[in-house]
């Protein structure tokens, strides 16, 4: 689940840097939020898939 939301902001935060600069601040403070809970999540040592 962690993953796929990974993905989808990641490809969200694509487009908004290629095209779309006014939703392309969200879409970082998004993919940020997404990279920090990843990060918790390994640290944590739960499984992430």
């Amino acid at each position: 689940m962690l993953w796929t939301i990974f993905v989808v902001l990641l490809i969200l935060w694509l487009l908004g840097f290629v095209g779309l600069h006014l939703l392309g601040a969200y879409i970082h403070i998004l993919l940020i939020i997404a990279v920090v809970v990843l990060i918790i999540q390994l640290i944590q040592g739960r499984r992430v898939l």
